[in-house]
């Protein structure tokens, strides 16, 4: 009976063994197949070939500040009180156009003394002129003393003197009454109306302002890579992307032809500091924006877009293939169908295809579809999103 046992037990222990050596033999075999597999299986990708191509680059800004430099007030140059005024808001002017009248009641007092003081300082000079000719042919004659000759000389210029001197005064107050009339600094726009008619004012109190926003300007620090595609008198187009962007700060006029928020700008580079010519590895660029639509005024401004209006040939790739916040690697399919992460150095872009300065060739195939994740030496099989070959 024992020996029965001990039969059963040892095929129990054998066909258990048995069945562990089996199981380890498939676990291996799986795990063979499984990474011989995953080492023939490639990764569908979508990919694109670097080509030349015509862009125009793109600067998307998130806030521009506009200023004009024709905004100046209306200022009173003399005290006085407010009569007469010949503009409202919105009035289009030009320089040296009236204003306001503003009277000073003491003014015309003032004349009208200084004209008696002319008067007076007039006779005395005649009677002067004549005592001093009168002593000049006696002198001839050796009729009279040096002395009372020398006298009668002084008080003729003396009183040539006080003649030029009420002559000034009253030249002083003919310039104040002049001042009664407020006129246009520039030409331009009436943006505010600081006074209304009966207010009294003192000398240097601004009575209205003035601003002529047909051209407005802003500048901005631009990265010398970006900055040496940009060229003096270069043409851009300026829009918004932000709905309602193109608010009123001081509800000037619209102009005729106006588009509202599809209204393209006009801009030219005016200023670029220091120039392309020096090295610098930042550049203040200024632009001078169009606005004869009346559209703009200068303030902040957000989401807005600036396009070159002339494109230039480089090589590229779309945007989608550079990976990284700094835009500084692409991922390249070698010949043999794997990934290699290349470093790139990148120029402007046009919100589609970004210019690749160097660290890529022509015709190199860069991955298009999802970078996250993706490392050097994968194997990959790529469809070209272009239809190229």
């Amino acid at each position: 009976m024992r020996k029965y046992y001990a039969l059963g037990l040892v095929l129990v222990l054998f066909c258990a063994v048995g069945l562990i050596a089996y199981g380890m033999y498939l676990n291996r075999t799986g795990e063979s197949k499984i990474a011989e597999r995953m080492e023939n299986t490639a990764i569908p990708l979508q990919g694109e070939k670097a080509k030349f191509r015509s862009i125009q680059p793109t600067f998307v800004l998130e806030t521009i500040n506009f200023y004009s430099d024709e905004m100046a007030d209306a200022v009173a140059l003399i005290d006085g009180r407010l009569t007469e005024m010949f503009v409202t808001k919105n009035s289009k002017v030009y320089k040296g156009q009236d204003l306001f009248t503003l009277q000073n009641e003491d003014i015309p007092l003032k004349i009208q003394q200084a004209e008696s003081g002319i008067a007076r300082a007039e006779a005395q000079l005649a009677n002067a002129k004549s005592s001093f000719a009168r002593y000049t042919r006696l002198m001839e004659k050796d009729a009279t003393s040096k002395e009372k000759y020398e006298e009668a000389q002084m008080q003729f210029l003396a009183a040539e003197a006080a003649l030029k001197e009420a002559i000034t005064i009253r030249d002083q107050y003919l310039v104040q009454e002049s001042r009664q009339q407020i006129t246009a600094p520039i030409d331009g726009e009436v943006l505010i109306l600081y006074k209304q008619i009966g207010a009294y004012v003192t000398a240097g109190t601004p009575l209205a302002l003035i601003g002529n926003f047909q051209r407005l300007y802003f500048s901005m620090p631009i990265e010398d890579k970006f900055a040496q595609h940009i060229f003096l008198n270069e043409s851009f187009e300026l829009n918004f992307r932000n709905s309602g962007a193109l608010r009123k700060a001081y509800d000037t006029e619209f102009a005729a032809g106006n588009k509202g928020e599809a209204q393209n700008f006009p801009v030219i580079v005016r200023e670029i500091t220091p120039s392309l010519n020096e090295p610098a590895t930042m550049r203040k660029v200024v632009w001078e924006v169009d606005n004869r639509v009346g559209l703009l005024e200068p303030q902040t401004y957000s989401g807005v877009t600036m396009r070159v209006s002339n494109p230039h040939r480089a090589l590229t790739v779309p945007l989608a293939a550079v990976a990284g916040q700094d835009r500084s690697a692409v991922f390249v399919v070698t010949p043999e169908n794997t990934l290699e992460r290349r470093a790139v150095k990148v120029g402007t872009d046009d919100g589609s295809y970004i210019e690749i300065i160097s660290g890529l060739r022509e015709g190199e195939t860069v991955i298009t579809s999802a970078t996250t994740g993706l490392e050097s030496g994968v194997k990959v099989e790529v469809t070209l999103t272009d239809g190229s070959n």
